[in-house]
């Protein structure tokens, strides 16, 4: 695929964020439109800013209803005919150790990031198939690539998309069907899946949050759709989006599981700092991590 003009294209969580930036990229490219977000209004907004001359429908979806995806996509096709891409974008997020965090929690959060990518692959494939031309791409993260303390639930899921996506791209290369697949792994972006999250007694969502959008979120919601589009023009099995992507791609293969004694060390400092919000801190009185 070397280019989206008169595509069909669907996107999850196209309410704000990089799903509202790859929408906008896409219909100034001449692409119809079928975005998706539990946020009405914000989808809303998303089909507004794409302009009048854009074709364009919006949907409030909630992605980890398996049932609703399905029916959403059946809707599309018979709307436009077919659909080439599925963007797999919704996410949430989730800060709390696994001693502390909540199995309604750690479901909540496994429902959106992993099973609405699963749902929205499935119900979309066929038709991605059928196009002729297609692509799937499911965002996973620089949290797929290596973990951390306090996003467990986020990092399973974050590694599941990984692995599912991989191994969706292998299937269509054996069977030689003309559908190609990316896994996108964004480092930090301006987004609001932080400020959306949820977070435990010691983790606070707001301040994780506001530490997140002012330490941390170096790339905007543009930039990263650009990198999103380019890999998808050039069928790319994986786009890492960011420096710090990049950089902590390129540390973990060369340290290898030496990170997670680093990463330890780095959250112990982080609890005894009151500036901080413990991001990546666990309890407020630490357990002793050897160097």
């Amino acid at each position: 695929m070397t280019s989206l003009t008169n595509k069909v294209v669907a996107i999850t969580g196209a309410g704000s964020g990089i799903g509202r930036a790859l929408a906008l990229q896409a219909a100034a490219e001449g692409a119809s439109l079928a975005l998706s977000d539990i946020d009405e209004a914000g989808v809303a907004e998303t089909a507004r800013l794409c302009g009048a001359a854009a074709q364009v429908r919006t949907d409030r979806i909630d992605v980890s209803d398996r049932d609703a995806v399905e029916a959403w996509a059946a809707s599309v096709v018979e709307e436009f005919g077919r659909v080439n891409i599925i963007v797999n974008n919704a996410g949430v997020s989730l800060s709390s150790n696994i001693r502390d965090m909540s199995y309604e929690d750690f479901e909540w959060l496994m429902g959106i990031n992993f099973w609405g990518v699963v749902h929205g692959t499935k119900a979309f494939l066929p038709h991605v198939i059928g196009s002729g031309d297609g692509h799937v791409v499911n965002i996973s993260s620089l949290f797929g690539l290596l973990s951390v303390p306090s996003q467990s639930a986020y990092n399973a899921a974050k590694f599941g998309v990984r692995g599912f996506t991989e191994a969706l791209r292998m299937e269509m290369l054996i069977d030689k069907l003309p559908v190609g697949v990316t896994c996108v792994h964004p480092g930090g972006i301006k987004t609001n899946i932080a400020r959306n999250g949820r977070g435990d007694d010691f983790h606070d969502a707001q301040e994780v949050a506001d530490y997140f959008d002012e330490e941390l979120a170096k790339t905007s919601p543009e930039n990263a759709a650009a990198a999103i589009w380019t890999a998808v023009r050039r069928n790319r099995p994986r786009v890492l989006v960011g420096a710090d992507a990049k950089i902590l791609d390129k540390l973990i293969r060369l340290v290898g599981s030496g990170y997670q004694r680093a990463a330890a060390r780095v959250s112990q400092r982080r609890v005894t700092d009151t500036r901080s919000p413990k991001y990546l801190g666990t309890r407020s009185t630490p357990e002793k991590v050897d160097a």
